[in-house]
């Protein structure tokens, strides 16, 4: 394979709400939204197409609406709307750096973001848009990993990229314990059944049902995407 071409031609981005907040944990850190925004815009500059999922931790947790007393139902329906929320500001900060981006969502909101579907999804995608997919699922019980599965599935990606604050999987939390070892490449099935909570199970399992492969990486380690989609060496390979 000539080293200077990607990869994959077609991926799925997964990011955590809480990687938009930066050090505070909550809110958006407009440094911190630039900064992934132009590492978005340097892999579409590459010539690979890449459609994004944000999650909503850093505006509204599941935890948090069962503290408040919030239906279950109705607290995962204000998570989809965090997300909603998140994707318009990477939609914008993308925007302003002039790489064309758009937000489609589960849930019918003209006025801002267009719906998904599958077929536009891929036509953005292949006229070089970034492709913001917000909402999840629109269904309750589903998590953003398990929406990122199944979005990346519907489009055709040739990998699923989970950006976390570690970089890779490992054999325990690195965070609470000293002793864990990184794991560079590990099965589907290995994931599932030692209940390494990197990510949803059950996104783990939708990935291996339809042979997706996942790279788990720190997207703050400056080039990790880039290095990705290249096929570098980089964090952890779930296969």
């Amino acid at each position: 394979m000539n080293s200077n071409r990607p990869k994959f031609n077609r991926v799925l981005l997964k990011l955590s709400g809480e990687a938009l907040a930066g050090q505070s944990k909550t809110g958006i850190e407009p440094s911190i939204l630039m900064q992934i925004a132009s590492e978005i815009g340097e892999v579409r500059s590459i010539g690979v197409q890449i459609a994004v999922v944000v999650g909503a931790g850093n505006i509204f947790r599941g935890s948090l609406g069962e503290t408040l007393g919030v239906d279950r139902v109705k607290g995962d329906y204000m998570g989809m709307l965090g997300t909603i929320i998140n994707s318009i500001a990477l939609e914008d900060a993308l925007n302003k750096i002039n790489v064309p981006a758009s937000v489609m969502t589960s849930i019918e909101m003209k006025e801002f973001a267009d719906y998904f579907t599958i077929r536009d999804a891929v036509k953005k995608l292949e006229d070089g848009q970034v492709v913001i997919a917000a909402g999840g699922t629109g269904h309750p019980f589903v998590t953003t990993d398990t929406a990122s599965a199944l979005r990346a599935v519907e489009i055709g990606a040739d990998c699923m990229l989970k950006a976390t604050r570690v970089d890779g999987v490992y054999t325990a939390d690195p965070e609470k314990d000293s002793s864990a070892s990184k794991i560079d490449e590990i099965e589907y099935i290995r994931i599932i059944q030692d209940k390494l909570r990197i990510l949803d199970l059950t996104c783990v399992s939708l990935c291996m049902d339809n042979s997706l492969p996942i790279i788990v990486f720190d997207l703050f380690n400056k080039g990790s995407l880039v290095k990705a989609v290249m096929g570098e060496k980089i964090g952890t390979m779930i296969y």
